[in-house]
């Protein structure tokens, strides 16, 4: 199976420009801010997920590349490799994930990773695919007025709609960890339900569009996925005791873990982070293939 990473550095000036040039929205530090963490990604992935076949990283152009990456290992992708011109540049992570299955050697099996998430325990092939289909916990969910919430819910409906079938008041959502795709069945959608999709494009986010779920909801529907959930523990920098994160990090209990930015004082951002990059190079102390 193949990995794809989606990231972006907001600190990059060339990627800031371009952010001005073209949209009138605020950049969201918590979204955009470069945590330093992307070398522990893939030093998870070398030392935790043996079975990896290739790793592929997207960015949204050369600058956007870390000098550290070892790109005889790893295959950048740019955004103009698979999202059509007409919607670049783009800034929402939505508009990216409906096009990732279009990366030139993809393999069938592929595991779909944001950058704040790290494998860090060895791990097995089969704890995310078993007999060609995917393994992630499932989960339903009633609609609340949050944009969030109802992207997801878009999601679910067309993905009912592209089987023939009517969603009710619950939506599925997948659960919130690297999630394992089986690309006919990303292409089968897409194409199925292409002219949805594309009417849904923003360069920034919006409640109109669809996220990576209705891929994983697809496949859900049409018994692609077995619903368990994989081994993980979920971090929120809003309100995680910091030496218990520390902790987990440098003796994990679980085989994933997803750390989610919020919104900080820069103070308070510069001290978190080094204290978040000591305890991942604790743990992560020697370089992957993957870097330089």
């Amino acid at each position: 199976m193949d990995v794809v990473i989606t990231y972006v550095n907001g600190l990059d000036p060339v990627w800031q420009r371009e952010y001005e040039r073209y949209t009138n929205t605020p950049i969201l530090e918590k979204r955009f801010r470069d945590w330093g963490t992307l070398p522990y990604l893939f030093r998870g992935i070398a030392e935790n997920m043996p079975f990896v076949r290739k790793v592929h990283l997207v960015v949204s152009g050369e600058s956007q590349v870390p000098e550290w990456i070892n790109r005889e290992e790893v295959n950048v992708v740019l955004h103009k490799d698979i999202i059509p011109e007409e919607f670049l540049p783009t800034f929402n992570s939505n508009t990216i994930e409906m096009f990732l299955h279009r990366i030139d050697g993809l393999d069938e099996e592929y595991l779909y990773f944001n950058d704040d998430m790290f494998p860090m325990l060895l791990c097995k092939a089969t704890d995310f695919f078993r007999e060609g289909k995917g393994v992630i916990g499932m989960s339903h969910h009633l609609l609340r007025h949050d944009m969030y919430k109802q992207i997801c819910h878009n999601s679910d409906r067309l993905a009912h709609k592209a089987l023939g079938r009517r969603g009710g008041p619950l939506f599925l959502r997948p659960q919130h960890i690297c999630s394992p795709m089986l690309r006919s069945e990303c292409v089968e959608l897409y194409e199925t339900c292409k002219q949805e999709i594309l009417e849904a494009i923003s360069r920034t986010r919006t409640e109109h569009n669809y996220t990576q779920y209705i891929y994983l909801n697809y496949m859900y529907l049409k018994g692609k996925i077995v619903p368990e959930r994989i081994s993980k523990k979920h971090f929120s920098l809003a309100i995680a005791s910091v030496a218990k994160l520390c902790d987990f990090i440098k003796k994990p209990s679980r085989k994933m873990t997803c750390i989610n930015d919020v919104h900080l004082p820069e103070e308070r951002y510069v001290e978190l982070r080094k204290t978040l990059l000591d305890a991942f190079e604790a743990r992560f102390a020697q370089k992957s293939k993957f870097e330089n």
